[in-house]
C-alpha cells in the first residue's frame, strides 16, 4: 500500500509539472501555421503598401513567432524586416515572456528596455494572440508596438498599432491568409 501511495504521488507530481506545457500546447496549437497578406494604409499623409507574413510554431518549451514586413516606398525603394522571437510561459496564465538572450547560466531571458533593447511579451486572450514590444529611448520616451492576431476562418485578422508616449502613430489592418 505504501509503495502504491509513493507511485501515485510521483504520478500526480509529474502530471502537475506537465500541465503548463499541455495548456500551452493547446493554447498555441490553434494559432500554429504560416500566414501571408498585404495592406494599404495612410501614414504621414502618404499611401503606403506593405506585404506581411507570420509563422507561429510550438516548441518543446514554448513557441517561436517569425514575422516579415516588406515596405514599398514611393521612390521605388523596398525595405524588408524579419523578426524571430522565442517565447516561454511566464508565471502568469496566458502571458508569455520572450527568450531573446541568455543569462550567465544559459537561461533564456527577455532583453532589457533600460539598455535601449526592446522588452517583448505575448498573451493569448480568447481568439486573439498579441505580441507587445516596449522600447525606451535615451531620453526616457517610450514606444509600444502591438501586433494583435485574431483567428478568423481565412487565417489571422492582423491589427498593428504603434504608440509613442501614449499617442497613436500608426495603425495597419489586414487579413493574413493561412498558407498551410
Amino acid at each position: 500500500m505504501k509503495n502504491l501511495l509513493v507511485r501515485l504521488r510521483v504520478l500526480v507530481a509529474a502530471l502537475f509539472l506537465m500541465l503548463p506545457g499541455l495548456v500551452l500546447a493547446g493554447e498555441i496549437e490553434r494559432f500554429e501555421g504560416e500566414y501571408a497578406g498585404s495592406a494599404e494604409f495612410v501614414y504621414q499623409g502618404e499611401v503606403q503598401q506593405r506585404d506581411m507574413s507570420t509563422r507561429i510554431e510550438a516548441t518543446k518549451n514554448g513557441f517561436v513567432i517569425t514575422w516579415t514586413s516588406v515596405s514599398y516606398k514611393s521612390d521605388g525603394r523596398i525595405k524588408e524586416k524579419t523578426y524571430t522571437i522565442e517565447f516561454t510561459p511566464s508565471a502568469r496564465e496566458h502571458i508569455y515572456k520572450s527568450a531573446m538572450k541568455s543569462n550567465l547560466f544559459g537561461k533564456a531571458i527577455p532583453l532589457d528596455p533600460l539598455q535601449g533593447e526592446p522588452f517583448v511579451w505575448a498573451r493569448v486572450d480568447g481568439e486573439t494572440f498579441t505580441v507587445y514590444s516596449l522600447f525606451i529611448n535615451e531620453v526616457g520616451d517610450y514606444e509600444i508596438q502591438e501586433y494583435h492576431r485574431t483567428l478568423v476562418e481565412e487565417g489571422l485578422d492582423l491589427r498593428f498599432q504603434r504608440v509613442h508616449n501614449g499617442v497613436p502613430q500608426k495603425e495597419i489592418r489586414t487579413l493574413l491568409k493561412r498558407m498551410n
